[in-house]
């Protein structure tokens, strides 16, 4: 019975009521509940009113005689790192460059738009660099944070006026083929300079030796080293490859990655030009 009388003494707590005991730990648990509840509004709240992080988008532009397929290997790369890619087929034998451009450029633009990808890069090999170039010569191409060209004509080529003179191959490249030569009709020499931050990535192997005696200073087998350069380029690289193997090179795609998100090529070998604005 002492027994009793000490429980019964403990849960009155001295005064006789038995509720007021009972009911102290269940109001600190109700309280804690009614913080944690507080705490995590407080952060689905702040959660909400951060927008989630915009994905950068690349808009891909292949060169003449080529497809989307010869850009894949940069593309998966590009995904991999995060982008949202627009890789773009377009007839490049079909019509001039000025043309090209008007029909292929909004086109990535608006793919870009449509998922709300943000900011615009641009990679592109060899006429795909004219495409761009034309497109924003007269526009706003504060748009674009940075873009990377591959064996970009950008200041035209002697092969291309030889090139032209030869019916065969003058019919195989089509109207914008004619374009990239060094004479009148030579579209390169008459755009401006970039106004976007360029990085440029050239080849010097060539197995053409009839070429490239054609062609000035090192080159891939179709573009001279020093013809990759334009007013505005940041840096520039070379890897002895050619014109066409520099798009699928693990080597140039680690760098296309690198100056689309760094701003930079890696390395020591590395040009660097003056290209404020």
């Amino acid at each position: 019975m002492r027994r009793h009388s000490c429980l019964a003494r403990d849960d009155t707590n001295g005064d006789g009521d038995m509720t007021k005991w009972a009911a102290r730990p269940a109001g600190v648990f109700l309280g804690s509940i009614g913080l944690l509840v507080l705490w995590l509004l407080g952060s689905i709240s702040a959660t909400a009113q951060q927008p989630p992080s915009p994905t950068p988008c690349a808009i891909l532009l292949h060169g003449i005689t080529k497809d989307a397929s010869s850009m894949t290997d940069i593309e998966a790369a590009l995904r991999d790192a995060g982008f949202y890619t627009a890789n773009l087929n377009y007839p490049s034998k079909q019509h001039p460059i000025e043309i090209l451009a008007e029909m292929t450029v909004p086109r990535g633009l608006a793919a870009c738009q449509k998922v709300g990808a943000t900011p615009v890069y641009f990679v592109t090999h060899s006429m795909g660099s004219l495409l761009l170039r034309q497109y924003f010569d007269q526009r706003d191409a504060s748009i674009i944070e940075r873009a990377v060209m591959l064996g970009p004509p950008n200041q035209g080529s002697r092969l291309g006026n030889f090139l032209s003179c030869i019916p065969i191959i003058k019919d195989v490249n089509g109207p914008a083929g004619n374009q990239m030569g060094i004479d009148a009709r030579s579209l390169p020499n008459r755009l401006g300079p970039v106004r976007f931050p360029l990085g440029v990535i050239a080849g010097t192997r060539s197995f053409n030796p009839l070429f490239s005696a054609i062609i000035e200073g090192n080159d891939d087998g179709i573009v001279g080293v020093p013809s990759t350069y334009v007013q505005g380029t940041c840096a520039r690289v070379t890897y002895p490859l050619t014109h066409n193997g520099l798009t699928g090179s693990q080597q140039v795609i680690k760098q296309v990655v690198s100056y689309l998100t760094e701003g930079r090529f890696v390395g020591e070998k590395v040009e660097y030009f003056d290209c404020r604005q």
